[in-house]
């Protein structure tokens, strides 16, 4: 698979919606993930990430504001012992959930579907990365209707063991913009992740579009430690 740009990538696509990025950092020493939410509506748009426990939470910038809370008030990220789960929705509650019962990454996901906010359909993108003993190994997962269609769901999970130092992998909820706007396609996108935390963030964030884009979450791990770094960056300050 050849690897591609993030940052080209990313300036490339004016709306790639709510997009996860998990990978090893150039000197193998660090576990990185990166998750960023778009918005086109005011009511998407009005929400910044906020640090909660180990994890982070959705919130709206100007409650005043808020009209629907269902899809876009949630849970990002929540850690469980010696791993974090990152999604686009309130899965990420399912997969802690799942995972405190004994239940697989994969195994919880098979409760919930894509999102209810037809035509689009939003697929739910998730991943799971696993710090243990000096070991880093992650997973990311798809949830998406068949081609539109609400009643069928087609799943799919993607699991990388002992990853590349460098190399990383980059999921996202729409192909580009449109109107329904077209769910993903493929397996997750290998792409180059960097040694920096703020030059990483800084890479990101440029790169998505000035209009749409909302807010960044970046965490770097220490895979000999556990120990970690975060980087939050919202546009509404």
């Amino acid at each position: 698979m050849k690897m591609l740009n993030l940052e080209q990538e990313l300036q490339a696509n004016a709306y790639p919606g709510r997009g996860i990025v998990i990978g090893k950092s150039p000197d193998g020493a660090k576990a990185v993930t990166a998750y960023f939410i778009m918005g086109r509506s005011e009511n998407s748009r009005n929400r910044i990430f906020a640090e909660e426990g180990e994890g982070i939470r959705t919130q709206a910038f100007d409650e005043s504001k808020l009209t629907d809370p269902s899809l876009i008030i949630y849970a990002p990220v929540r850690v469980l012992g010696n791993k974090t789960i990152v999604t686009n929705g309130d899965q990420t509650d399912t997969v802690y959930d799942g995972i405190k019962e004994g239940l697989t990454f994969e195994q919880s996901l098979r409760s919930r579907e894509f999102e209810p906010d037809g035509p689009n359909y939003t697929p739910r993108i998730s991943g799971i990365m696993q710090v243990e003993d000096g070991t880093f190994h992650y997973a990311m997962s798809i949830l998406k209707s068949n081609n539109g269609n609400p009643d069928s769901c087609n799943r799919y999970t993607f699991t990388y063991e002992n990853p590349v130092p460098g190399e990383g992998h980059f999921i996202h909820t729409y192909m580009h913009d449109g109107d329904p706007l077209p769910s993903f396609e493929g397996e997750p996108k290998l792409v180059a992740v960097e040694d920096d935390i703020d030059t990483f963030t800084k890479t990101l964030w440029e790169s998505l579009n000035e209009d749409n884009k909302v807010s960044l979450f970046v965490r770097y791990i220490d895979i000999a430690t556990g120990t970690y770094e975060t980087r939050i960056v919202n546009k509404n300050q």
